[in-house]
């Protein structure tokens, strides 16, 4: 008697990801590089910015961060928009503007335009980011390789922060401050011809529309807000800078409530209900905010203060930007073993740590405690860089990761942009509280004391001062929000 056996069942694998998906991934980083880059490419090159266009110290911070907070405050309703009308479309359109605004931002004749063109610039990166991902997903099927896709996007994302000011201090040494933004073309120019012939349009289903009023409010509510901290900081009170404070929080708490009543809300704030959603999204946005003021005052710090070279500058910003860098690539593997938690703890604590060390560096010297300090903070920032994401992601329902990997990605460009903003206003206030009045920035005193001098001492000492207070207080909300994780994560995480 003959046995009867099923027939096996045979199941087509997914196919591998070819030559061409490989070689779009190639495509879609050198957009995603620039955004990051162009973060803190300006971080060295202020001096020599200040020096050219004489920005007051207000402008001075609106020229750095006004890029952050347009990308920051759009990237979420720019994702809604690619899923709407075409992420590929939005991306060389995109690009395209990001290519015409830095060349606007390489010949701007005055501070008010090159803040005009570097908030363009925002704008235009605000499209690229979240399209980018998505065309990026689309090229790889497996899930798999998907996954490892999207590793190298963190971690190329992550290199353009760490390299932005040694690319910017490698330009400088042998060419003007404009062409840390014209470097920015070949790489526009080589996207926009083999987009068309590498990637593909990813459809998305939705219909639903972006509310406009919601990225009315957000855009209003940051821009007055931060106008006002920025002011009071550099100028002292006055009674137009905190009525448009005033506005500006007003029209964040509308924001905020609004999101509740939308059916499509830009940002999903119930997501904030999970502990380790919301740790992990704080922890997106805290050490950017303490990395980029730091990374600009020590770019000042070390030409202004100490005279080095801003080749020299440059270099020291290399050990802490390779540590940054290896970190984001072997997190990976090390949170497989040790998890969530203990990376989510670890990168608070080592930020705090290293920040301390900047309290060691003084007006005559202190080289060796500034690499230090990046060298120990980039073990921390390179974690968090690698951790946000998938944890953010991790911590929600599949339906709404979408809604997660928006709120983690936004919170890395706000991060960026307040740090500059709030801890660098900080930094101006100690110095002209401290400092010998003269101006409103160490550079303008300078100029107007002479480099050397009673004068020129006592601001540079002003400066250290400010470099200090900053440092003390970002390490002591990453050491109580390491403490709140220690608390709040569930040792399973």
């Amino acid at each position: 008697m003959n046995a009867t056996h099923p027939a096996p069942v045979t199941t087509s694998p997914t196919p591998s990801p070819g030559l061409r998906a490989w070689l779009g991934l190639l495509v879609v980083l050198g957009p995603v590089l620039l955004v990051a880059m162009d973060s803190s490419v300006l971080f060295l090159a202020m001096p020599a910015v200040s020096a050219a266009l004489a920005p007051s110290a207000g402008q001075a911070l609106w020229i750095l961060d006004g890029y952050g907070f347009a990308v920051g405050s759009l990237l979420v309703a720019f994702g809604a928009i690619g899923d709407r009308y075409g992420r590929l479309r939005l991306l060389k359109g995109g690009a395209a503007v990001f290519g015409l605004a830095s060349a606007g931002a390489a010949f701007a004749p005055s501070p008010e335009l090159l803040i005009a063109f570097r908030a363009l610039m925002g704008v235009a990166g605000a499209t690229l980011l979240p399209s980018a991902l998505a065309v990026l997903s689309g090229l790889f099927p497996d899930a798999r390789q998907r996954s490892r896709a999207i590793g190298i996007f963190a971690a190329t994302f992550a290199a353009g922060f760490a390299i932005g000011p040694v690319v910017g201090g490698q330009l400088l040494s042998g060419f003007w401050w404009g062409s840390v933004f014209l470097v920015n073309l070949p790489v526009v120019l080589l996207f926009l011809l083999l987009a068309p012939l590498l990637l593909r349009e990813v459809p998305s289903g939705r219909t639903d529309r972006v509310d406009v009023l919601s990225v009315l409010l957000s855009a209003a509510g940051l821009l007055f807000s931060v106008y006002a901290v920025k002011h009071t900081a550099a100028e002292g009170l006055a009674v137009g800078p905190l009525t448009l404070g005033a506005v500006g929080v007003g029209a964040l708490v509308w924001f905020v409530r609004r999101q509740f009543s939308l059916a499509h809300p830009l940002i999903d704030f119930r997501l904030f209900r999970d502990r380790v959603f919301t740790i992990a999204a704080v922890t997106g946005l805290l050490p950017l905010a303490a990395w980029s003021a730091v990374a600009y005052l020590g770019g000042v710090y070390l030409q202004s203060v100490l005279g080095l070279s801003v080749l020299d500058a440059a270099l020291t910003a290399l050990p802490g930007a390779a540590v940054l860098t290896v970190t984001c690539v072997v997190t990976p593997a090390v949170v497989a073993r040790t998890g969530v938690r203990a990376a989510l703890v670890t990168v608070h604590f080592t930020i705090a740590g290293g920040l301390l060390l900047l309290l060691a560096t003084g007006a005559s010297g202190g080289v060796g405690w500034y690499v230090a300090a990046t060298v120990v903070t980039g073990v921390g920032y390179g974690i968090s860089f690698s951790v946000v994401a998938d944890t953010a992601v991790a911590a929600v329902p599949p339906e709404r990761a979408g809604s997660a990997a928006a709120i983690a990605e936004t919170s890395n460009e706000l991060g960026n942009a307040l740090g500059i903003a709030l801890l660098g206003s900080l930094a101006a206030l100690i110095f002209r509280l401290d400092g010998p009045g003269l101006a409103g920035t160490l550079g303008e005193t300078l100029q107007l004391a002479g480099a050397s001098g009673a004068l020129a001492s006592d601001a540079r000492s002003a400066f250290v001062t400010g470099l200090h207070v900053v440092a003390v207080v970002a390490s002591g909300l990453h050491a109580a929000l390491g403490l709140f994780a220690v608390r709040s994560l569930p040792r399973s995480t």
